[in-house]
């Protein structure tokens, strides 16, 4: 305890020091680091109604040297969003995260959805030195990873690649998951190529979704002759992609329609289900022909039968189809989405000279990706469903929630954007939404 005089004397000794001025240290202050971040988000799987908006999620760390942040500028959704959305591939997936487990239960939760990613590099990880902050970039998030419904997304830089430069943030979110998934079941499964395509007959069923537009024009790039099976109101969609052939499923027996055609040489089935009985019959027997299906029972057994039994039952099931038609003459193969900044490098090269251009069905904003999974979830979309996300015009929708609003019309793809902001920016009217979208991207406002 202080006497008085000693505290009396330390008062003096403060007045007298506040007289003159200290020299400067030299030391700063660090900007405070962000913690959270705006993200769609699940706490648990269901329906549309357990999709939740939170400004709270956690904000991305880079854990290993060769990561990167992208600050996410455009995302788009695929089936797979709908799936685990409602639970599948939840095992394999939860093995894949904590192979382990060395974490508590549910760690899945809360839970980003979206794969596909369009945006800007904000920051790399020590060993990563192909890429730079600034970089536009796109890429396919891994499904074991958190997705890209959020302001920032983390990732691998070997699954990320520099965005085609004569794409928009837009556009360019709608091809890397279903580019890459077409390029493993064509190129790393079906082992077609730019050098042996040529003049091979190829058969695309589902030609109308993401996958399928894609497949079409990658395979007709490389000089292959392309049948594409759709409904009849995408058949000039087809054929604006390059399809030589189209054949409406709904027109009669496909079965037999497809008979009357001559052989394939390989087979993409989007579709699954009774296709899978016949199809393979449509080969070209002992020339090396292959039949290849993205519809596979994989995540389902695991789901079904846990880690062990289900992997146990997926490769009985594989090894007794493929042996089954090798006897018969043509390979039967199964494939998968498979994360490649490399692949997506290529695929980045045939889309800046012309040869594959995004093929997109809707676009919706950040605050409509309900709405967005709705659209998904109703079937027969001709492309993509992309998600917008501007910094720009939320931040002026939110400032400002009274006087602007932001209306998409599903079947004229347009979009009415009205902002009456006092002393802020005047919007176009009567603009379509990608072209919208694409002069946001381009900072023109």
């Amino acid at each position: 305890m202080l006497s008085r005089g000693a505290a009396g004397g330390r008062a003096l000794r403060g007045v007298a020091r506040a007289g003159r001025q200290l020299p400067s240290r030299g030391l700063r202050s660090s900007p405070r680091c962000r913690s959270a971040m705006p993200s769609w988000v699940i706490d648990r799987y269901g329906r549309n109604d357990v999709l939740r908006f939170t400004r709270d999620m956690v904000f991305p760390i880079i854990h290993f040297p060769n990561e990167v942040i992208i600050k996410v500028h455009a995302a788009s959704l695929n089936p797979i969003d709908l799936s685990m959305r409602s639970g599948y591939g939840a095992t394999a997936l939860n093995m894949k995260r904590d192979p382990l487990k060395l974490k508590s239960a549910d760690t899945e939760f809360p839970l980003t959805l979206g794969r596909d990613v369009s945006g800007v590099i904000m920051e790399c990880g020590l060993s990563v030195s192909y890429f730079k902050p600034g970089d536009e970039v796109w890429a396919a998030i891994p499904p074991w990873k958190q997705g890209t419904l959020s302001e920032f997304v983390v990732a691998s830089g070997n699954e990320v690649s520099f965005k085609p430069k004569c794409l928009s943030h837009t556009e360019a979110a709608s091809l890397p998951y279903v580019g890459l998934t077409a390029w493993s079941a064509v190129n790393q499964v079906g082992g077609l190529n730019q050098n042996n395509c040529s003049g091979k007959r190829v058969l695309i069923l589902g030609a109308s979704g993401g996958v399928g537009t894609f497949t079409v024009q990658l395979v007709k790039a490389w000089g292959a002759h392309v049948t594409a099976v759709c409904s009849h109101d995408a058949s000039a969609l087809m054929k604006k992609l390059g399809a030589d052939d189209v054949i409406d499923y709904k027109s009669g027996n496909l079965e037999e329609q497809l008979k009357a055609l001559p052989l394939f040489d390989f087979i993409l089935d989007n579709v699954g289900g009774s296709t899978e009985k016949w199809a393979l019959d449509l080969l070209k027997k002992w020339s090396g022909a292959t039949y290849v299906t993205l519809v596979t029972p994989f995540l389902i057994n695991m789901d079904k039968l846990g880690v062990a039994d289900g992997m146990l039952q997926t490769g009985v099931t594989v090894g007794s189809k493929t042996v089954k038609h090798l006897f018969k003459g043509v390979h039967y193969r199964w494939a998968f989405f498979t994360p490649s900044g490399p692949n997506l490098d290529e695929i980045a090269e045939l889309v800046d000279a012309g040869k594959i251009q995004p093929v997109i069905d809707e676009v919706f904003s950040f605050s409509e990706v309900p709405k967005a999974f709705l659209k998904l979830e109703g079937g027969h979309a001709r492309g993509k469903t992309v998600i917008n996300w501007n910094k720009r015009l939320f931040t002026l929708i939110e400032r400002c929630p009274g006087h602007s609003s932001l209306l998409c019309q599903s079947d004229h793809k347009v979009a009415l954007v009205t902002a009456q902001l006092n002393n802020c920016i005047h919007l176009p009217k009567n603009s379509s939404m990608l072209n919208l979208c694409s002069r946001m991207d381009q900072q023109k406002w």
